[in-house]
């Protein structure tokens, strides 16, 4: 397969959409190439030579309509783009019509800038500049959780009512749906969650996947785009800050294909990150452990349907032979976290 026409994206179907409904945009003739794919909806860099857009679409095969929804996507990110100063990518068009390339789609401006996945990718910047970026998380997610959903007409983009009871319901679902194996503490950690289910502050715009790998950092170190709105809702923004927290966390797991920056020189504690939220955005915090023992627990839930599809043959790659080892390690994490909360 030529990397200038990959796998679900049919260039001269697009090129003929654009020329409909954006006549004038496209200058020559598009290439393209795959910039990610698997589980999540699959994002293409596409270009004529001169400009640069991304187009995103849901996985090849059979979706879940819910899961993979390219108007919610497209809808947060207009809504940002034009009534904030949230960093989004500017948004170009959407097409919902199956018919263009199979699925719908939606099309954005091309951003610079690097996503930050590991530790080692981290260590060029230096301690300094590791910081910089890494306090530039907390502050971008503050300035989202100040966005009045309602003022950017984001006002039905979810239910906030009963949120943290209806997510924990789901994740246990997800988890009774790749259960294969006994699991040690995994159901402790979800009934102890239910018991102490905290009372969520108002609700905002929620990211749902905050993490430094999501977002866009420009060569000043600034964020220049948040992406990945897949799971974005309205809801407690401590989710966001719960799952931050877990990705701020030291994994001592050598080889591990799940990692996460946290021991990157410069990258600030967890502690830092809390203090410093709750300084700037005057919400009370004290409940953190929950939001972050929910993470584990949910971390747990996806790498465990991981390996639940891995043992049926389903997924093929590196690394996925051992994800299965990883999912105690995360309950683990969950328990103590959710204990020291309720020794605190």
């Amino acid at each position: 397969m030529s990397s200038d026409h990959p796998p679900g994206l049919d260039l001269d179907q697009l090129r003929g959409h654009l020329d409909r409904e954006r006549p004038g945009l496209v200058g020559g003739p598009l290439t393209a190439r795959l910039i990610e794919g698997g589980r999540s909806n699959l994002t293409y860099a596409v270009t004529d030579g001169t400009s640069r857009w991304v187009v995103r679409r849901p996985p090849l095969g059979h979706v879940l309509a819910t899961a993979h929804d390219m108007k919610r996507e497209h809808r947060v990110i207009s809504a940002l783009h034009h009534g904030t100063d949230v960093p989004v990518p500017t948004p170009v068009l959407l097409c919902e019509d199956p018919d263009v390339l199979g699925a719908p789609f939606y099309v954005m401006d091309f951003v610079e800038g690097t996503p930050f996945r590991t530790a080692e990718e981290l260590a060029p910047l230096g301690a300094e500049r590791t910081r910089a970026a890494v306090l530039g998380l907390v502050d971008t997610l503050v300035d989202l959780h100040s966005v009045d959903p309602e003022a950017v007409g984001l006002g039905d983009f979810g239910r906030p009512d009963g949120f943290l009871d209806r997510q924990l319901r789901r994740w246990g679902k997800q988890l009774d749906a790749s259960r294969n194996r006994d699991l040690a503490g995994i159901d402790e950690l979800h009934a102890a969650l239910g018991r102490q289910l905290p009372v969520s502050p108002a609700a905002t715009v929620v990211h749902g996947d905050y993490r430094l790998d999501n977002v866009l950092i420009g060569g000043d170190d600034r964020i220049k785009a948040i992406l990945d709105w897949e799971m974005s809702t309205l809801g407690d923004p401590l989710t966001d800050l719960g799952l931050l927290v877990m990705y701020s966390t030291k994994l001592q797991l050598p080889d591990s294909p799940i990692s996460t920056t946290a021991g990157a020189a410069g990258h600030p504690q967890a502690a830092e990150l809390v203090e410093r939220y709750a300084a700037r955005s005057g919400r009370d915090v004290s409940a953190v452990s929950w939001y972050t023992a929910f993470a584990w627990f949910k971390l747990a839930v996806i790498l465990e349907g991981i390996h639940y599809r891995y043992t049926l043959g389903q997924t093929v790659g590196a690394g996925f032979d051992r994800i299965g080892e990883l999912v105690p390690v995360f309950i683990e994490h969950g328990l103590t976290t959710l204990q020291g909360r309720q020794e605190g």
